[in-house]
């Protein structure tokens, strides 16, 4: 087995030629995941004309990916360090292709939620693979942090492309388009991917232990299933049955992991403060993030009346601000220190915010866009960094699980935001006073109500849809103000882990 403390390892790899090539070949997973997590938002109110999903529904259809791609990242980082990293990958991918196609012909909500957590499947296999990938693709630190942010860059700029291509397609097709465009992309990934990307695996990695990926799985799923129930419809017998249930398959993962020679997630990554802190950042800030961007593209769209494209091209600065802080983050965290670069970067999110609490109905876009802009500069800073600080800390040959690990806390952060701060806009949105006539779908979501009104009388059509504005406007303001608090407090809390985190500057080490 080779040492990434080995010099002569350490110089194969730098001089390997092909390596900036293939970065490219896995920035397109990247783009592939990132582009299909920004178009369900923008299609989500097509999505509720057209297959008419409740309330509750409608978050599952935003969060079950998340649910999902949560439950197995561990398990298939650790399945692709054993079958092999490219494998998984290309895998995958075609996976990812093929079920888009579902998703875009869903008929029915329940269909769309299936074909979503569908999609988590293949999903959990691209994330972990990719960084691994990266992670033995380049050994020199200061190549590594520029791989990660072009990585990262990569995924800011899909955000970007995202809205905009869906927002066209919207203009001009059925709301299934929006996913057919991973089509190509899947494609360009695969071919190109099975000449240029390296295989990598670790040498004897012992057996994939089924009973650890099921304790994984049903544990992450009952946990966060509990916690949106609970923030939905308060506590209930089931609700705290799934929490129980999901806590049990925790821990009897963690002890699991403890006993067996060659575990799942070797858990004593966690003993690295600097992994620890990295990864509690990474989950806090898309807690505090997730939920509000899930429902800015309905404001956009459906409060202030921008068609799909314009509420696109709206986002446009988060991206912007994203991949300029990616590229240039690296540099910061070694010319001043890695807390706080993402210290601060968390601090920026949080006020932007803030900032965001005071929206109305005619809220103007420089506040929007300004607010954008800050939020993806401050993400750029701190989710480059934290990588860079996860895959630095572990040998080359646990690659796949620290980043399963810090994909997993992206993901259940993104589930978690969602079903706890899309349940605080939804419950505020649900309690609006509607003129006599105002039918309970109205009441269900935002999307339900703007299909209400073209069925009742224009007066009444207009005083509801305003009623109905003002409440989710006031329920978003709210989700604001509680993700501001929490990337507050992440940031407090990054000072402090991340005190004398250092990125490698020289031959590759572990500080």
């Amino acid at each position: 087995m080779t040492s990434t403390l080995q010099p002569a390892s350490t110089t194969e790899v730098v001089n390997r030629p092909g390596r900036w090539l293939a970065l490219g070949v896995l920035v397109l997973a990247v783009l592939l995941v990132a582009v299909d997590a920004t178009v369900l938002g923008l299609a989500t109110p097509y999505i509720s004309e057209d297959l008419k999903p409740s309330g509750a529904q409608l978050l599952w259809i935003g969060d079950v990916y998340s649910f999902v791609i949560a439950g197995l990242l561990v398990s298939m980082g650790s399945l692709g360090d054993r079958i092999g990293r490219k494998r998984i990958l290309l895998v995958g991918a075609t996976a990812f292709g093929a079920i888009s196609v579902f998703n875009a012909y869903a008929t029915t909500p329940e269909m769309m939620i299936v074909a979503r957590a569908l999609l988590g499947v293949a999903g959990a296999t691209l994330m972990p693979a990719t960084l691994a990938l990266i992670r033995n693709l380049f050994h020199d630190p200061r190549e590594r942090s520029l791989a990660v942010g072009i990585w990262g860059a990569t995924a800011s700029a899909g955000t970007a492309v995202g809205p905009i291509v869906g927002g066209f397609l919207l203009e001009h097709f059925w709301w299934g388009s929006v996913f057919l465009i991973n089509l190509p992309v899947m494609a360009v990934l695969v071919l190109v991917g099975i000449k240029m990307l390296p295989e990598s695996r670790t040498a004897n990695p012992g057996p994939w232990d089924l009973v650890s990926v099921v304790l994984s799985l049903v544990g992450m799923i009952g946990v966060v299933y509990a916690i949106k129930e609970a923030a939905t419809h308060g506590f209930a017998w089931t609700t705290l049955a799934a929490g129980l249930l999901g806590a049990a398959a925790l821990y009897g993962f963690v002890r699991r992991q403890l006993s067996l020679p060659t575990p799942l997630l070797d858990m004593r990554l966690f003993r690295n403060r600097g992994l620890s802190g990295a990864v509690l950042a990474d989950l806090l800030t898309i807690l505090g993030l997730s939920g509000l961007v899930f429902f800015l593209s309905q404001y956009l769209q459906l409060v202030q009346g921008r068609r799909p494209l314009e509420a696109g091209l709206a986002e446009l600065p988060a991206a912007i601000g994203a991949v300029v802080a990616g590229l240039v983050a690296g540099r910061a965290a070694r010319r001043f220190s890695v807390r706080s670069v993402v210290s601060g970067g968390l601090a920026a999110i949080g006020l932007a915010l803030a900032a965001l609490t005071v929206l109305d109905q005619s809220t103007g876009y420089p506040l929007l866009g300004t607010a954008l802009l800050v939020v993806g500069v401050g993400a750029g800073f701190s989710f480059t960094v934290t990588a860079d600080v996860i895959l630095s800390s572990v040998p080359k040959e646990q690659a796949g699980s620290a980043s399963a690990v810090s994909e997993t806390a992206y993901e259940l952060g993104a589930a978690l935001g969602i079903a706890a701060l899309g349940s605080i806009v939804t419950g505020v949105y649900r309690d609006f006073t509607g003129p006599a006539g105002t039918p309970a779908a109205a009441h269900e979501s935002l999307g339900g109500a703007v299909e209400a009104a073209a069925h009742m009388p224009a007066h009444s059509a207009g005083t509801m849809l305003d009623a109905a504005r003002t409440s989710f406007v006031d329920g978003l303001a709210l989700a604001a103000g509680v993700g501001a608090t929490v990337l507050l407090a992440a940031a407090v809390a990054a000072w402090f882990l991340l005190r004398g985190q250092k990125l490698e500057d020289g031959g590759p080490e572990h500080t």
